[in-house]
């Protein structure tokens, strides 16, 4: 099975999804890549490349746009209630706020609305998270803020094999998908089938098995949690690491089944910790296996500041290998 970078993963996803379905298009700021500037028009695809070549393939679906986030979705909404599939892209996961009314008092409650009568199978893809040193509003994860809104279908993939087959089932939902690719991870490879493939939502992944700790992590955080993991088993500690893949719908089945046999929990996530997934989750266990708990509930998240400039700063704000092995080891005691 070929090696592919989650960028090219997604980048292939959005290709075969196109291939076979022509009411897909593509919509955002700079998806054409070049268009206006040096070079050729579709050889960069967006400001991370991920959709490279699209609007060489396809220049009546690829739809470059100005710098307007809340034109961009208005736009996509629209064209999904009419039939389309278009996948937006918000170059930047801070820059929801520009389109807040849009996501939240728009796409995500259509269907309610409309007493189920309408749908809306729209994708706005986003970078999102910290690692870049791109400072404090090119850095927020901003996931676990809209997993708090009904209506709308929250997609985190960890790896390449799931971002491709995340991407896949977004783009065949009737719902609003909003897709967080860590931008950090869009380098790192996995093995990835050429055929297309589908991941379903709300299908937790167990990334690692054990007995002693139930880690539950999102988005960057699930490769450093399990270095963490893997460097404690040779102290003989293992741990079950579960990567939900959705926030919404989130399989709470299978963490409530790992925090029933292992009796602890630590939540990872990069994002500040105050209504965040971390506490949910928390609170999610700490109300429906209470009895199951042998020690407290860890969280281990950045603190509730912006995100820092200075990689120095920054490295140590967000959640690392030493502070998830430091909470598990505190569980245990």
């Amino acid at each position: 099975m070929p090696e592919k970078t989650m960028r090219d993963a997604i980048n292939e996803a959005l290709h075969q999804a196109m291939e076979q379905d022509e009411s897909v298009f593509v919509i955002g700021e700079d998806v054409a890549g070049c268009n206006g500037s040096a070079g050729d028009v579709g050889s960069v695809g967006g400001v991370f490349g991920v959709t490279t070549g699209i609007y060489n393939r396809w220049p009546d679906r690829c739809v470059d746009t100005p710098i307007s986030e809340s034109a961009i979705v208005g736009a996509a909404a629209g064209a999904a209630l009419v039939g389309m599939r278009p996948v937006a892209e918000i170059m930047f996961a801070d820059f929801i706020g520009v389109c807040m009314d849009q996501i939240v008092n728009q796409m995500a409650k259509f269907r309610y609305m409309f007493g189920g009568k309408s749908r809306c199978p729209a994708v706005i893809r986003f970078s999102a998270g910290g690692g870049f040193s791109a400072a404090g509003q090119h850095s927020q994860a901003m996931y676990q803020v809209m997993t708090s809104f009904p209506g709308l279908k929250v997609v985190v993939p960890s790896n390449a094999y799931d971002a491709k087959g995340l991407m896949l089932s977004a783009i065949q939902d009737d719902d609003p998908v909003l897709f967080f690719e860590p931008k950090v991870l869009y380098q790192e490879t996995a093995e990835v089938p050429d055929e297309m493939y589908t991941i379903p939502f709300g299908q937790a992944n167990f990334v690692r098995e054990g007995d002693d700790v139930t880690v539950v992590a999102f988005g960057q955080m699930v490769p450093k949690a399990a270095a963490a993991i893997d460097a404690l088993a040779a102290e003989g500690i293992s741990c079950d690491l579960i990567d939900p893949r959705t926030t919404s719908p989130l399989d709470e089945a299978a963490i409530l089944e790992s925090v029933s046999a292992t009796g602890r929990l630590v939540v990872v996530d990069e994002a500040p910790p105050r209504c965040g997934l971390t506490a949910d989750i928390a609170g999610l266990a700490a109300d429906k296996a209470f009895s199951s708990l042998k020690g407290p509930i860890k969280q281990v998240c950045a603190p509730h500041s912006p995100t820092p400039f200075s990689p120095e700063l920054e490295a140590a704000y967000l959640p690392d290998a030493d502070k998830i092995t430091a909470a598990i080891k505190e569980t245990l005691a």
